[in-house]
C-alpha cells in the first residue's frame, strides 16, 4: 500500500530536521512548493503542515511562513505519570474497570490525530480508574494498531494502558490540552457523577520514535481531581 502523500511530506520535513539540515527557526517549504515538489494538491501539503505544527515540530506565523520550532515549545509542563502508581503513592487503593477493549473505525478527528486513513482500523479502550473503590479518572484511548499490534490480546485489569505501552513503544513526545466540561450521559454513568458537576478534561497525544502511538481523552470529576506542578527557574 502506498504511502499518503502528506506522510511522505512530514518524513521528509522531519528528516530535513533531524538530519540538522534545517535547523530551529529554519523556514520550512511552502504549501505551494511542497505541492509542486510531491506533485500534489495543497490541500494535501497543507494537512502535513497542519500536523506537524500541532505535534509542536513546526511553528506557524501569520504572513511570515512555517517554521522549525524550538526544542522548548515540545516540551510538557506536566510530567506523565502511571496513574495506578499515583494512588498507591497516595497510600490509597487503586482498581480498575475495563469497560471496552476493540477494534473501531478511525474517524476524521481520529484518524488525523493518529496519523490514520480515515476509516481505517484502530484499537480503543475504554477504563474507569478508581480510588478508594471512588472512580476518579475515565480513559478512552485511541491506539495505533500498525505500532502496537498486540493491544487488544491484554489484560487492562493487571497493568494500565500507560504501563503496556511504556514498555512495547517507549515514549518520547507528548502533547496535551485541558479544558473544563460537562460529562455527557455516559461519562455520568461511568464516574458516577451529577449531571451538574463540572469534569477536567486532558487529551493527550503520545509518540514513540516510530510514530504516533495513541490519543487519549482523560476525564476527572472536578470535586475528586486536582492538577498541579512545580516549575524551577534558572
Amino acid at each position: 500500500m502506498a504511502t499518503p502523500k502528506f506522510e511522505e511530506i512530514k518524513q521528509y520535513i522531519l528528516a530535513q530536521i533531524e538530519s540538522g539540515e534545517w535547523a530551529e527557526d529554519s523556514r520550512v517549504p511552502s504549501e505551494n512548493q511542497l505541492a509542486e515538489l510531491f506533485n500534489c494538491s495543497r490541500m494535501t501539503a497543507r494537512r502535513g503542515l497542519t500536523e506537524l505544527t500541532e505535534s509542536g515540530v513546526l511553528e506557524r506565523s501569520q504572513g511570515l511562513g512555517t517554521f522549525v520550532a524550538g526544542l522548548k515549545t515540545q516540551s510538557s509542563m506536566m510530567a506523565i505519570r502511571n496513574i495506578a502508581d499515583e494512588i498507591k503513592d497516595r497510600g490509597h487503593g487503586y482498581s480498575v474497570q475495563q469497560v471496552e477493549l476493540t477494534q473501531t473505525h478511525a474517524t476524521g478527528a481520529i484518524a488525523i490525530a493518529l496519523g490514520l486513513e480515515e476509516g481505517g482500523n484502530v484499537y480503543r479502550s475504554v477504563l474507569v480508574h478508581c480510588e478508594q473503590g471512588t472512580p476518579l479518572q475515565l480513559e478512552e484511548r485511541f491506539v495505533n494498531p500498525k505500532l502496537v499490534p498486540d493491544y487488544l490480546a491484554q489484560d487492562f485489569t493487571k497493568q494500565t494502558p500507560h504501563e503496556y505501552l511504556s514498555m512495547v513503544a517507549p515514549l518520547t513526545e507528548a502533547k496535551h490540552t485541558i479544558e473544563a466540561k460537562l460529562a455527557d450521559n455516559a461519562q455520568l454513568a461511568l464516574l458516577n457523577i451529577d449531571a451538574s458537576e463540572p469534569c477536567l478534561q486532558i487529551t493527550r497525544r503520545t509518540w514513540s520514535r516510530q510514530g504516533v502511538v495513541s490519543f487519549a481523552r482523560l476525564v476527572h470529576p472536578g470535586s475528586r481531581f486536582r492538577l498541579g506542578g512545580h516549575l524551577t527557574f534558572s
